[in-house]
């Protein structure tokens, strides 16, 4: 059940591997409100990379945005056994969960040049 739930997630909301680093800096310090410059900062990345993240987070429910910024707070107890998962995942098999979250990444990148893929006679 854990490693379905971890999948799901992996598959809808975390997009790349800096999501899902993003994801866990902000779980385990998840009384701290971040702003955003300082996850830049903490990730060693940058604002074109961890922006991208914080919004896909947000729009899955796994992070809130306040007015100081952003803090870990799963929309439902399901997201947080989801969170959870992935983690524990992450933690025992990260080349495994690597693989997953770019193999999900293909699909997408697959599921876009398919849509503009023509059969003959379409021409």
């Amino acid at each position: 059940m854990t490693d379905d739930l971890a999948r799901a997630l992996i598959r809808t909301v975390i997009r790349s591997v800096w999501g899902l680093e993003l994801l866990l800096l902000l779980r385990r310090q998840a009384d701290r409100v971040w702003p955003e410059a300082a996850l830049v900062q903490e990730l060693r990345a940058s604002a074109a990379i961890v922006a991208p993240c914080l919004r896909q987070l947000v729009q899955g429910g796994l992070v809130r945005e306040e007015a100081a910024g952003f803090i870990y707070g799963p929309a439902s107890p399901l997201l947080e056994q989801a969170c959870a998962a992935v983690e524990r995942a992450y933690r025992e098999r990260p080349v495994t969960i690597i693989n997953l979250i770019v193999g999900a990444s293909d699909d997408v990148v697959q599921g876009f040049a398919d849509a503009f893929r023509f059969k003959r006679g379409d021409d």
